[in-house]
């Protein structure tokens, strides 16, 4: 009995050997045991709620304290254990097991937050590094929907390029808002473009929806947009020159400085009903003088079918004239470079810069020839011209449903679609030559006067 001593515990008895230190009744007792190889151990005993004597282990011994316990660190644990059972805890080892469990749990606990917080960090670093800006999401449009345009998407490229990326581009996509859209448009419509700003809310709209399908964002910021807020109403354009404007368009044309390919173009646009789109891309291949025949290619056309035009002797005498002016070159209308056709704006502009309101003088860079192209009717486009030749078509008693296959118009109702299948070869033919018959007439009166 007495107090343990490090001299003890680092004796080499013959035989294992306990030591007992002295403690008042009914708190239990801390002791040490010296075994014969040399093992060194400290105990707490007690009397557990059955009544039977336990030696509960509480470290191995070591003076210095690195490898085990010392004997201040032994006792003041033998201490702790002793405050335990005179408190009435009676079953010290299984008061133990549990706290150990606990205190594992608790650990557990605290490493599964740990590593929660850390996963939400790096899966938020990710998310921050991973957010598409607008110009990374066009791209990504671009790859996937536009390259299947008949373009490329090359004019929608132009445009977003233009007027789009530069406000919006370097924004993330999920920060983009209403606003900052509208502001894009509001550009436009301050311009005076308003056509192009509502196409222009279309083109975002799509490729807003692209995201949002692909999960990139939750909802489409243009979603609460108008698009008939953007400018107004769309009114659907009806102009068609009569017979007198065309007449006095074969005299004005001559003196309105336009290259001649373009005054060429105005007149296989009146009497073909083609798009100028179809006309600037033709390529001398498809076009057959002889035969009378211009083969428009699916992927010229607007709807993606081919379209066959019967040239009438009219227009095969411009096609001719186009002819010389081309050269050797592949496209009817090349470019500077001959590596393509040129830009199908290039023909609207002379149009519209011809046809300036009187006494409005015309800005750097475009024709002094203002007025030369106006008409009585008021401002026409080149797909006027098209509107125009078919319903000259129609006057000359050329039916309807004629006239829409003169113009490659997809029939809208279905079992005609699937059941019709009359090419109207012959009736298209005659509707073309009535056509160019009536506008060649037009055309001499115009340049007789």
């Amino acid at each position: 009995m007495g107090t343990i001593t490090d001299k003890q515990m680092n004796s080499k008895p013959g035989k294992s050997i306990w030591l007992t230190e002295d403690a008042p009744r009914g708190c239990g007792r801390f002791m040490a045991r010296i075994l014969k190889s040399g093992d060194r151990l400290f105990y707490f005993r007690y009397t557990n709620s059955q009544g039977e004597r336990v030696f509960l282990p509480v470290g191995n011994y070591d003076q210095s304290g690195k490898d085990g316990l010392t004997l201040r660190e032994a006792r003041t644990k033998a201490g702790e254990l002793s405050r335990l059972y005179q408190a009435g805890i009676r079953d010290l080892r299984e008061y133990q097991e549990a706290e150990e469990d606990a205190r594992k749990a608790t650990h557990e606990a605290e490493m599964a937050r740990l590593r929660a917080e850390r996963e939400a960090a790096e899966a938020e670093k990710a998310r921050q590094a991973a957010r598409k800006t607008v110009t990374e999401l066009f791209e990504h449009w671009a790859d996937i929907d536009l390259k299947n345009r008949k373009d490329g998407g090359a004019e929608v490229r132009r445009l977003f390029e233009k007027d789009v990326l530069p406000k919006i581009g370097q924004l993330a996509v999920e920060d983009v808002k209403k606003g900052h859209v509208t502001e894009v448009v509001d550009a436009q419509l301050n311009r005076g473009v308003t056509r192009m700003a509502k196409l222009t809310l279309s083109l975002i709209r799509q490729m807003f929806r692209f995201a949002v399908d692909r999960d990139l964002i939750e909802y489409d910021p243009t979603a609460s947009i108008r698009k008939s807020k953007i400018g107004g109403k769309d009114v659907e354009r009806d102009r068609v020159l009569n017979d007198g404007e065309i007449k006095a368009l074969a005299n004005q044309i001559p003196d309105a400085q336009m290259l001649p390919s373009t005054s060429i173009a105005i007149w296989i646009m009146l009497t073909t009903c083609c798009r100028i789109g179809e006309l600037i891309k033709a390529e001398w291949v498809d076009v057959n003088l002889k035969q009378g025949a211009w083969k428009i290619p699916a992927e010229n056309s607007k709807n993606g079918k081919p379209h066959e035009i019967a040239l009438s002797s009219f227009a095969v005498a411009w096609f001719k004239d186009l002819e010389k002016l081309s050269g050797d070159s592949r496209w009817c209308y090349p470019n500077s470079s001959d590596t393509g056709s040129v830009c199908p704006k290039s023909i609207t502009k002379q149009i519209r810069d011809r046809q300036l309101p009187t006494g409005k003088e015309p800005s750097k860079g475009r024709s002094s020839k203002a007025q030369a192209l106006v008409l009585s009717g008021g401002k026409w486009t080149p797909h006027d011209l098209r509107r125009t030749g078919a319903t000259i078509m129609t006057a000359q008693g050329v039916i309807p449903e004629v006239a829409e296959r003169c113009l490659n118009h997809t029939e809208e109702n279905k079992v005609k679609r699937v059941y019709q299948r009359h090419s109207y070869g012959p009736e298209t033919r005659e509707a073309w030559d009535l056509l160019g018959a009536h506008v060649r007439k037009l055309f001499y009166m115009g340049i007789g006067n």
